[in-house]
Order: C-alpha cells, then structure tokens, then sequence
C-alpha cells in the first residue's frame, strides 16, 4: 500500500502545474496499486477550510469556502481513507516517547504508515525523515 501526504494529494486534487502530471505517471506506472490516505490528512483539510468559512463573516465572501469544502468532500470520497486506530495510537506513544521533530498530526500520520508497513508518499522530507521505521517517497521531485 502506498499512502499520500497532504501535498500529494493536493496536487492531485488541483492538477494546476507539472508535478500533477509527473505524479499522475508515476502512480500509473507503480507496481503497487493500492493508494490510499488518512484520516488525519482528511482532518487537516476540513480544518483548513473551516476555518476560513469561520474567518469570512460576510457569507457572499464564505460562497467560495463552501464551494471548497464542498469539493473537498467529493474528491476524498474516492480515496481510501485509512483509520487511526489502535495499532496506529500505540506506534504514535512509542513516537512521542523518542521526541521526534514532527509535529502531532504528521507523527499521527507516520503511526499509520509504520503500523501497516506502508510507504508514505511526501514532500516534507526533512521532518518525516527524522521517524524511524518509516519508509517514505517523494514523487513529486
């Protein structure tokens, strides 16, 4: 299995510049052809537009949020969309105790990579690459 961090599919869902279409080949090429996401990446996307909805008091100005979040809903809802659950909370505490660099919600997302012996598919090398155990790629390189 092969996940995707939030910049993965960002690029993904936007398809607006080169790296879409190097990615898009590069996922078609795989051996490997189980993607799948989390639910923290999920987490930090509704967070994201959330919060600008509640940001945005004027609700002509929140019509483009909406829209946003809407979208957003649509393109996970064709993603497998991986749990946190127990064998991932019990990866993250051994996490924590080691005081890695990254922060809650990629160590999150690390837990369940590590807990099913998945390559993590990111662009944020530096902090990922600090999780020991964990196997990661950066495709849009």
């Amino acid at each position: 299995m092969i996940i995707l961090d939030t910049d993965h599919l960002t690029v993904l869902k936007y398809a607006r510049d080169g790296r879409f279409m190097k990615l898009a080949e590069r996922m078609a090429d795989s051996v490997d052809q189980d993607f799948a996401t989390t639910a923290i990446t999920l987490e930090e996307q509704l967070r994201g537009w959330l919060a600008e909805i509640n940001r945005l008091s004027d609700p002509e100005k929140q019509i483009p949020a909406y829209s946003e979040l809407t979208g957003l809903i649509e393109f996970f809802s064709f993603w497998t969309i991986l749990p946190f659950d127990n064998a991932a909370a019990s990866t993250f505490r051994q996490f924590r105790l080691q005081k890695n660099r990254a922060g809650s919600m990629d160590l999150k997302i690390a837990s369940i990579a590590v807990s099913l012996d998945s390559v993590l598919l990111t662009a944020n090398t530096r902090d990922f690459s600090s999780i020991s155990g964990l196997r990661i790629e950066n495709w849009l390189e």
